[in-house]
């Protein structure tokens, strides 16, 4: 018999680190914090919810776009977090 459900999949730990790093790197060059954090934050979002799905997804992708727009809060590690969500509970 087929199963036709979707798999739901965990992203890798690697690409969890490495998105959050990218969100790091407007700290890189002094002053072009807001305009890349403006650009960033809606990205981060879109490929948050498509990462993650469902609930987890949802509210991850609003938490990860009022992360990245404010300033200094780049630093928090949203999709390292998520996937820790999502592996463990």
């Amino acid at each position: 018999m087929e199963n036709n459900l979707p798999v739901e999949k965990t992203p890798t730990l690697v690409f969890c680190i490495a998105m959050d790093a990218i969100g790091c790197l407007s700290y890189i060059i002094p002053g072009f914090l807001e305009f890349a954090d403006a650009v960033w934050a809606p990205i981060s979002a879109f490929i948050f919810l498509n990462t993650f799905g469902g609930k987890l997804g949802k509210a991850g992708a609003v938490f990860n776009f009022i992360e990245e727009i404010l300033p200094g809060t780049d630093f928090i590690p949203t999709f390292t977090i998520a996937w820790l969500i999502k592996k463990y509970f």
